[in-house]
């Protein structure tokens, strides 16, 4: 089992939620590919929307993938993104700002949005216990 943080927006993860998917990367289906069914995924929004300027900041969901290959869609006549399906459980939104510094992954608490320009990204197990906590989800033993 492997954790990963999906950085998009709120917008995005409550339509995601709704219809039971991610994608990752404006569509690619090169990191969907990494994804093992029963892995972890931790979302991260920056922002509400693409278009909003204020800052949001906050752990949105967390879903687990619930299938074994990334499947391709049409959302419009130019935009085919791949997708994964993934199962949400229900959780607390959490601010990043309080974690900063227990997070192993981000190495500059000065520069602590860096990690999440990667878009779709591994985390170790220690990280995702921590946000998870901080959503209001105990994991003892997640992956077992």
């Amino acid at each position: 089992m492997k954790y990963w943080i999906n950085t998009i927006t709120k917008e995005h993860v409550l339509g995601g939620i709704e219809g039971g998917f991610t994608q990752a990367n404006h569509g690619s289906d090169r990191v969907l590919k990494k994804l093992q069914n029963g892995d972890a995924m931790l979302f991260y929004s920056g922002k509400n929307s693409f278009d909003d300027t204020e800052p949001y900041q906050k752990f949105t969901a967390l879903g687990i993938v619930v299938d074994d290959i990334p499947y391709q869609v049409t959302t419009t006549d130019t935009f085919h993104p791949f997708r994964r399906n993934l199962q949400f459980l229900t959780i607390e939104e959490a601010a990043i700002r309080p974690m900063i510094h227990e997070l192993s992954f981000i190495k500059d608490p000065k520069h602590w949005g860096f990690p999440f320009m990667r878009g779709l990204f591994e985390i170790p197990k220690k990280d995702f216990e921590i946000i998870a906590r901080a959503c209001g989800v105990e994991f003892d033993d997640f992956d077992e």
